[in-house]
This record gives structure tokens, C-alpha cells and sequence, in this order.
């Protein structure tokens, strides 16, 4: 059972990333401020919900939240500034554009760079822990697997439809059979063949 709030004072903005691991395209995150009174069943770490379940909960989260907002930040970027930088980033564009200022963060994981002057807390594993962090799961997942379709439709070779970025042994195959496209992070160690994209070439 998620716990609806960390405390009883404070206006808490939830915040969590998806796509921090995968070999190609943007990282993505989310901060969510619910309502006090705010609760839906299927509401889970995004992990723990099947796919079709997350699009009804995206909805009713964007219904129903006091605030929200989806960043994200390029796989140029993330190769620039390392992937921990590019999410803290991604987390502040996020609270950045926030309609409410929150005044306690709720983040997912086990560090962050702090925001301003707004307090917060890491919550290991707190996307199945706390319903704002769960929401902002949801957001992030939704919106970088909507952002992964639309770029299956250019490079339909590496099935980011399916895989979405992550290295599965269908992705690595992929790239070691057309080298790496100009979406995935080359400080990634996305194979052992020489990174260099075949289209680059061209």
C-alpha cells in the first residue's frame, strides 16, 4: 500500500526518471503534486504495471494532480555531462515547470542535487513507497516510451517500439549488425564492435 504523503504540513512534489539506463535516446523525468485525497488502485512503481494500465493511470494522474510536469534531456547531454547529471537535470526541468511551488521533494533513489532551497528526501526504491513518486514513475515511463515509438519510426532496425532503448541481445545485435544511430549515448559502452554510426558515414 503507497503511502499518500511523507508529512502533513508541507506541499511534496514527487519526482522520478525513466530511461536512465537505456543505450540510446533522452532520459525523462517527472514531479507530480497530488492532492491530499487523491488515490487510484493500479497505482505502483511504473515497473510493477502492465503497459495499458499505465496509460489510464497517466490520464487520471494528469486529471487529477494539483500540478505536473515531464522533462526531458537528450542523449547528446547525457554524453556531455554523465547520465546521473543529465537525470538530476531532467528532475529540476521538471520542478522548473511546475504550476505550484513545492515545498518538500520526494525523490526517487538514493541521491540528488538539491533544488534551490527546497528541501528534500531520497527514497530508495520510493516509486513503490510513495503515490507522488509512483505518479511521477508513471509520467516519466508513459512519456519516454511515446518519445521511443516515434523514434522506432526512423530507425525501425533496433525495435525501440519493444526494447525502448534498454540493451536487450535484439538491441546489441542491431548495433552490431548497423552500428549505433545518431539517438544512442555514445559513452555508453552499447558494444563491443566500434562505435561509429553507419549513417555518419554517409
Amino acid at each position: 500500500m503507497l503511502a499518500s504523503f511523507y508529512q502533513e504540513v508541507l506541499i511534496e512534489a514527487g519526482c522520478d526518471e525513466a530511461g536512465r539506463g537505456c543505450l540510446a535516446g533522452p532520459v525523462f523525468a517527472a514531479a507530480v503534486i497530488l492532492p491530499r485525497n487523491f488515490f487510484h488502485p493500479m497505482l505502483n512503481d511504473s515497473k510493477q504495471v502492465l503497459p495499458h494500465h499505465r496509460d489510464v493511470l497517466r490520464l487520471y494522474i494528469e486529471e487529477h494532480a494539483i500540478a505536473y510536469k515531464v522533462a526531458s534531456v537528450d542523449h547528446e547531454e547525457i554524453d556531455s555531462i554523465n547520465i546521473l547529471n543529465a537525470s538530476f537535470k531532467a528532475m529540476h526541468i521538471a520542478l522548473d515547470g511546475l504550476a505550484v511551488t513545492p515545498e518538500l521533494l520526494l525523490i526517487d533513489g538514493n541521491r540528488f542535487k538539491k533544488y534551490g532551497s527546497v528541501p528534500h528526501h531520497c527514497m530508495i526504491k520510493g516509486d513503490g513507497r510513495f503515490a507522488s513518486i509512483a505518479a511521477a514513475s508513471i509520467l516519466a515511463k508513459t512519456y519516454r516510451d511515446d518519445y521511443m515509438r516515434q523514434l522506432h519510426k526512423e530507425y525501425p532496425h533496433y525495435n525501440w517500439d519493444n526494447n525502448k532503448g534498454y540493451g536487450t541481445a535484439a538491441h546489441r545485435k542491431a548495433i552490431s549488425t548497423y552500428g549505433l544511430s545518431c539517438y544512442h549515448r555514445k559513452s555508453f559502452q552499447c558494444t563491443a564492435v566500434e562505435q561509429m554510426s553507419l549513417w555518419d558515414e554517409k
